[in-house]
């Protein structure tokens, strides 16, 4: 038999209402149950769609009458999110608040590929290829102290390629974030302004894994 096919959604907080109304239309009268992953919803014909907020937990919840307006509410208080995008071909860094971009810097850093090449110029490619990622690490981590340093950044945000976001970070010019939460790391392709544009709306947006009934 074939298993249930999944997808993730991004719903901000003032759509959420309206997305779980016409969830609930689509498929039938739903469950609401709180757990520590999130706000699932189980529906009449199987299909389920686990709401997770933004933010994580830290004395500021969202108020209304249920779990859903609730949820909405907290997906829509102000939070400043220093993002850092970084792959290979290039980067963003970026302020976002109420999922638009207040800051940024977005440009592109060559890094060579991994080559097949062995012996001795296997090394020396090896040796350029990191050298190049350890100048765009430095590089990206320069523009994100200098944009971060005009806001109070509550969360950061990395993705892109994971090895080169949590450099960035722990570069010393960033010492000063060390301690803040991290939000769900993005996967995101080579980041331009446009995939910036959308990264932001999704950072503060409610993550919805929607689970479909098996056939």
């Amino acid at each position: 038999m074939p298993s249930p096919e999944s997808r993730v959604a991004f719903v901000s907080g003032a759509r959420l209402p309206g997305w779980v109304e016409r969830f609930a239309a689509s498929h039938g009268a739903l469950r609401e149950d709180e757990l520590n992953a999130g706000l699932q919803l189980s529906a009449a014909d199987g299909a389920t769609a686990l709401l997770q907020a933004p933010w994580p937990v830290d004395g500021r919840p969202g108020r209304g009458s249920d779990a859903v307006s609730r949820l909405a509410a907290l997906a829509g208080q102000p939070r400043t999110v220093g993002a850092v995008l970084v792959r290979r071909g290039g980067y963003s860094v970026a302020v976002v608040r109420g999922g638009a971009v207040l800051a940024s810097k977005t440009g592109t850093r060559h890094v060579q590929s991994r080559t097949a090449a062995g012996g001795w110029s296997q090394q020396r490619f090896a040796r350029r290829r990191a050298n190049q990622a350890d100048a765009l690490v430095e590089a990206v981590a320069e523009h994100a102290g200098r944009i971060f340093a005009e806001h109070r950044i509550e969360y950061l945000a990395p993705g892109g390629d994971r090895t080169l976001a949590d450099q960035v970070l722990a570069e010393p010019v960033l010492k000063r974030y060390a301690g803040l939460p991290r939000l769900a790391f993005l996967d995101v392709p080579d980041p331009r302004a446009a995939v910036l544009k959308r990264a932001a709306a999704e950072l503060c947006s409610v993550r919805i894994l929607v689970t479909d009934p098996a056939p």
